[in-house]
């Protein structure tokens, strides 16, 4: 992506109402040409304000905003060239399919034989040519939200944000949404920023996801680095499911490092860790290993509770002796443990380490007590 032209350069952007609120907090985003860049984060992290901002309908307390180069907090929402599309379609309930679409262009006082040629060939491009005379309520809920994102893309925006357009479909034509949602982005090759807070449409609609948490960006990456390379704990378990073993680096032999936790110690790949650092291992339950026999550079012990059939997967959930629960997962047909003691191991590269944010806050307490006591 480095190589492509940026359309949208978030800076430094900070939001706070009321003095004290601070919901945005120093956020850098720079969104490519024809990308489809989706904010993912739980409700309250900061994702829709940020899109507010870039449409227009919030400014920010401070930080600068960037389309195509230009610099748009002074740009009324109706001078910017970015179009929105809300979860609530929003469409006239008076007016037909075509005069909906049609809405944008005709109060830009387009010629009427390019109008009606431009609404003709958008209506065909979402799938619902030969609808131009029916009304809003005689459509469906995913012919609706199709009438309105015809109706954003109609003025060619150079940029298209989206806030949680599918959250009111049904979870069948959701997923249909997205891939019809998807196919169009590439077809017209716009710059999409999408908001949601639903894992699974980040991961098959985005081409990046940023995740967001309490106004901070926590990770920006391809879907891959997101899920396989997760940067914080918050990443690792907000995203799919996740094992996240917590506790103290006790060896380095190379990139090799030896992690002891309350219930063993275990070995990940690593670099830049040093020795008595606090730290976490995130291992999806996917990729976790069992054996019946001790392995190697590993020496956690577990006790099988239950097995889960969820049609194409089963689940083993096992008992560590501290009581925690660590998830293993395989297709239908592969084997896991049904009963009895287990022994937890992993393939290195299957495995990520990662910083763990606690030991700033014991570092922090540490250098407060030795300061007192000086």
């Amino acid at each position: 992506m480095n190589d492509k032209k940026v359309m949208v350069e978030i800076e430094g952007v900070n939001k706070i109402y009321g003095g004290t609120n601070h919901v945005v907090k120093d956020l850098s985003i720079s969104v490519y040409e024809g990308e489809f860049l989706t904010l993912l984060g739980s409700s309250g992290c900061g994702k829709t304000t940020t899109l507010r901002m870039v449409a227009g309908f919030e400014e920010p307390t401070s930080g600068s905003i960037k389309v195509a180069g230009v610099n748009i907090e002074n740009q009324e929402p109706f001078e910017r060239n970015v179009n929105t599309v809300f979860q609530s379609y929003a469409l006239f309930p008076h007016m037909t399919i075509f005069d909906n679409v049609a809405y944008g262009l005709k109060i830009k006082k387009t010629a009427k034989a390019e109008i009606k040629e431009r609404v003709t060939n958008m209506l065909d491009l979402v799938q619902l040519g030969g609808f131009e005379k029916r009304y809003p309520s005689q459509l469906s809920g995913g012919q609706k939200q199709r009438v309105a994102i015809a109706r954003a893309l109609i003025n060619r925006p150079q940029v298209l944000l989206l806030d949680e357009p599918l959250g009111a479909l049904d979870l069948k034509l959701r997923k249909q949404m997205q891939l019809e949602l998807k196919r169009l982005q590439k077809k017209l090759n716009i710059t999409f920023i999408y908001v949601t807070h639903d894992q699974e449409e980040a991961l098959t609609m985005s081409d990046r996801i940023a995740i967001m948490n309490d106004g901070v960006l926590e990770q920006i990456g391809t879907p891959t680095d997101i899920y396989e390379r997760p940067a914080s704990k918050f990443v690792a378990t907000f995203i799919g499911e996740t094992n996240l073993f917590e506790g103290c680096v006790s060896g380095i032999e190379g990139d090799a490092v030896s992690v002891t936790l309350e219930t063993g110690t275990v070995t990940a790949k690593g670099s830049d860790y040093q020795m008595n650092e606090m730290v976490a291992i995130s291992v999806r339950p996917e990729r976790m290993q069992y054996s019946f026999e001790p392995v190697e550079g590993f020496t956690i012990e577990a006790s099988v509770k239950e097995q889960v059939y969820v049609g194409s997967i089963l689940k083993a959930i096992v008992i560590l002796p501290n009581g925690n629960e660590v998830k293993i997962e395989r297709l239908a047909g592969q084997s896991i443990p049904t009963d009895g003691k287990v022994y937890l191991y992993w393939n290195e590269d299957d495995a990520k380490l990662i910083h763990s944010r606690s030991q700033v806050f014991f570092d922090a307490v540490e250098n407060m007590t030795f300061s007192s006591v000086s």
